[in-house]
């Protein structure tokens, strides 16, 4: 076992690295999807998003949650990973064919608009490409060494960036996302392979397989439900709304998930590897999991919140008023984002003690849960009023933000249970931030209302937030925020 020192240095390292390599990526992410959301048409974003919808469900079967078990083994051999790599590269060209010939069905599910058919089988090479990277990641993940993934994740969106907008202004429609997709996996897979010193067994085991499964087929199953609620709503906004509205909903959907994937995938990335070093020591494992909260409290809750404040200002610095539509569903997205990176959070908790079947019933309240409302607001979704075109949209959302409330609330409890924290404890370590959030949020709301000017309210509602953020926190004498600072100023 590492020694605390250690690994609270190795932590720190890679929550750094992850940071860095969230910020840069979503900031040349955030710079190439402001100009193509300038340049391209809603119906360009919804034929995408249409795609997307059954993308995401081959690149779940394609890991197949071994990535996860792989970070959850103390220490997994070279064959443990040429396995995971092979099983990996196999799963995906198997599906691409299938997928290859079923795109005719896909168009079918939209419309028949025939436009989908040539987009969905050149995007579907992109999970191959992504197949070959999944075990490089994994290894620098798991010595907590994520500089590299950091460089590779950089460079090919800088690459890809510059291929995609590149075909917006030749007038390729959404053509220049799919390329811009498929130039970011295969750059960032180069970079790992040629910068890691790592290469595979050419051996295949099944044995090595077997015992990844415990671990991998709980993940699978807790994947595959989540998979299913985060794109299902498109599915349905596309088959029953248009593809307009759908292009509503996915930009609302891409420019939410940069806040909370960003943080979740931070989480994950950092805190995993951590906590499977600590699983044997249950008294260090309580005491690690409760600073884990207070940390993701600390950054999640004003990310969020002031995000939501600042969402007119920022999208209409960002794109003018041809995407106001979306700021309801993006502000309702980030809100139901809180639930969902605090349940990733949770979900690190019982991996790394190996109680995958915690995962998947936690999964199924969840999706169980999302699948009543759904139903109980598909007749609406394509409900429209002269002066909101995504009313039936914001319907969806407002159940669903009530699903992943409901599903926080027991998680909470079996997380206290685990960690052998009373459940009060577990809360409390959210409420002073969300307290702050709250109370520093409607001064920014106050803002709004004497500052008409976009960017000048853009420009005082950020200097607010950060200021008044980390003065409160210095003056509530925050344990986190200065560990968090003095880190940041010893690197």
């Amino acid at each position: 076992m590492i020694e605390q020192g250690k690994l609270k240095t190795l932590t720190a390292r890679s929550v750094k690295w992850n940071i860095i390599d969230r910020v840069s990526s979503q900031l040349l992410y955030g710079v190439t999807g402001i100009i193509l959301a300038r340049l391209l048409s809603e119906e360009d974003f919804g034929l995408v998003g249409a795609i997307l919808v059954f993308q995401a469900f081959a690149s779940l079967f394609v890991d197949s949650g071994f990535s996860f078990a792989l970070i959850q083994r103390k220490a997994p051999s070279r064959l443990d990973y040429s396995t995971v790599l092979w099983f990996n590269l196999g799963v995906a060209s198997a599906l691409y064919v299938v997928l290859f010939f079923c795109a005719p069905l896909i168009a079918s599910c939209y419309g028949g608009d025939e436009r989908l058919i040539p987009l969905s089988r050149v995007m579907f090479l992109s999970f191959i490409l992504n197949a070959s990277a999944i075990v490089q990641t994994n290894r620098l993940m798991k010595k907590m060494d994520v500089r590299m993934v950091a460089a590779s994740n950089a460079l090919g969106l800088l690459v890809a960036s510059v291929v995609g907008i590149w075909m917006a202004f030749g007038g390729y429609g959404a053509w220049a996302i799919v390329w811009q997709t498929l130039t970011l996996n295969a750059v960032k897979s180069a970079v790992l392979w040629c910068t890691s010193g790592w290469l595979p067994l050419m051996r295949f085991s099944w044995r090595s397989l077997r015992g990844f499964f415990a671990v991998g087929s709980g993940m699978m199953a807790s994947s595959f439900l989540n998979v299913l609620f985060q794109n299902i709503y498109s599915f349905f906004i596309g088959n029953r709304a248009g593809l307009a509205p759908l292009g509503y909903y996915t930009q609302a959907d891409k420019w939410s998930k940069m806040g909370v994937t960003s943080i979740s995938q931070v989480v994950t990335s950092s805190f995993l590897p951590t906590l499977s070093q600590v699983q044997d020591d249950p008294e260090r494992f309580t005491r690690v999991s409760a600073k884990m909260n207070r940390f993701t409290a600390y950054v999640l809750m004003p990310a969020m919140g002031f995000l939501i404040v600042m969402a007119t200002p920022i999208f209409h610095c960002l794109f003018g008023t041809k995407w106001d539509p979306a700021i309801v569903l993006f502000q309702l997205l980030l809100l139901r984002g809180v639930f969902t990176v605090l349940t990733s959070l949770y979900n690190n908790y019982l991996i790394a003690l190996a109680k995958t079947r915690a995962v998947v019933a936690m999964e199924t309240l969840r999706d169980g849960a999302a699948l009543l409302f759904l139903l109980a607001t598909l007749p609406v979704i394509a409900l429209t009023t002269e002066g909101d075109r995504v009313l039936g949209i914001k319907i969806l959302l407002y159940g669903q933000l009530a699903a992943s409330a409901i599903t926080w609330l027991v998680m909470t409890a079996k997380v206290a249970s685990v960690t052998n924290r009373p459940l009060v404890h577990v809360v409390y370590d959210n409420i002073p931030y969300v307290l702050q959030t709250i109370v520093i949020g409607a001064v920014m709301w106050l803002e709004s209302q004497f500052i008409a000017n976009a960017w000048m309210l853009l420009v005082a509602q950020a200097a607010t937030a950060l200021i008044l953020y980390l003065a409160v926190n210095r003056l509530l004498g925050s344990n986190i925020q200065r560990e968090v600072l003095a880190f940041l100023h010893k690197k």
